[in-house]
């Protein structure tokens, strides 16, 4: 994953963050914050890879 598409997830969940601070209903806010906790998973994944490829000199 590049640099900026990871940037572009963070974007995304921030979205997502945002949404579900602003919404009223409750079933609503929970998809929500389900979405985000899975998106939030998905990015620290990512990360963890290209700091595994970055020791041991594998480009990503």
């Amino acid at each position: 994953m590049t640099e900026r598409h990871l940037k572009e997830q963070e974007i995304k969940i921030a979205r997502y963050r945002l949404l579900e601070q602003e919404v009223t209903d409750p079933f609503a806010a929970c998809l929500l914050h389900a979405v985000v906790a899975e998106l939030e998973a998905d990015l620290q994944k990512e990360r963890d890879i290209e700091e595994s490829n970055c020791r041991i000199g594998t480009p990503s």
